[in-house]
């Protein structure tokens, strides 16, 4: 016991200078409240419409919300991409890491009256529409606590109270949809935007240029917002990796077609 005191007792001492040369050199973290102007660094090309600003007013504390925001998808992602390697997750699990800044800046400047409809990769939206992580890992592994009573699993996260409207498994197919929910608000004359999020998998999709004429021609408060993360070339890969397939198959049956033909023709010999 004296020994092991003794030894922990000196660790304490050599760690001691180390803790306080990192935490001198950590920077600290502002609680300033005043306004910052921040400018984007690339410029934004519209078309056929004025082009948004490009000095955005915030200030430390909002900043390190949305850091904290992105932060917390960021690791819940994480946990899921183990759970489902450990087979804790069945079925399809589609994550959302590296995108989070695309869902924290959209829930920045709209409000939960607003509707979001987006594809299969919706763990983070439903997040950062009021959902709780409980909630999210529940439905990911089955439970009856998910929001979706756990029948939805990873591509079907709703939260209607909160105009969140899925998760749906079929590219491009929430397009249209979102043509319909900004059919109603414009019906109910509700002030509020739909907000329709696509992959640019999907982006050659029929029904997307459908749904883009029907919302000129009828005026739909809607906007359609492409997340390009570039996992339309995973398509790409299955076709090599099929190929590659049918290529080794194809070896396979050559090698066992010309065994059999030369075994005939060596016993007719």
């Amino acid at each position: 016991m004296a020994l092991s005191h003794l030894s922990s007792t000196r660790s304490n001492r050599l760690l001691r200078p180390l803790a306080a040369a990192a935490s001198s050199l950590c920077r600290p973290i502002s609680t300033s409240t005043e306004p910052l102007v921040i400018e984007t660094s690339i410029p934004f090309t519209p078309h056929k419409c004025e082009p948004p600003s490009r000095s955005v007013e915030t200030n430390p504390q909002e900043l390190l919300t949305f850091f904290r925001d992105m932060a917390t998808m960021r690791r819940m992602e994480i946990a899921a991409d183990s759970l489902y390697k450990a087979k804790l997750i069945r079925g399809f699990c589609h994550l959302y890491d590296g995108q989070e800044a695309v869902c924290v800046g959209m829930e920045a400047s709209i409000n939960k009256k607003d509707c979001i409809i987006t594809a299969y990769r919706d763990h983070c939206t439903f997040l950062g529409r009021g959902g709780t992580l409980l909630e999210i890992f529940s439905e990911l592994m089955g439970r009856q606590g998910g929001c979706s009573k756990g029948k939805g699993g990873s591509m079907h996260f709703y939260k209607k109270e909160s105009g969140f409207y899925g998760g749906h498994g079929i590219v491009g197919a929430q397009v249209p949809l979102g043509c319909g929910l900004a059919f109603a608000q414009k019906y109910n004359k509700d002030e509020n935007v739909t907000f329709a999020l696509y992959g640019d998998g999907a982006a050659n999709q029929g029904q997307l240029f459908e749904a883009l004429n029907i919302s000129a021609l009828w005026d739909l408060p809607i906007i359609l917002v492409c997340e390009n993360n570039h996992c339309k070339d995973v398509n790409l890969f299955l076709l090599l990796d099929f190929l590659r397939l049918f290529f080794t198959l194809l070896l396979l049956w050559n090698r066992v077609l010309n065994g059999w033909l030369f075994g005939r023709w060596h016993g007719h010999c």
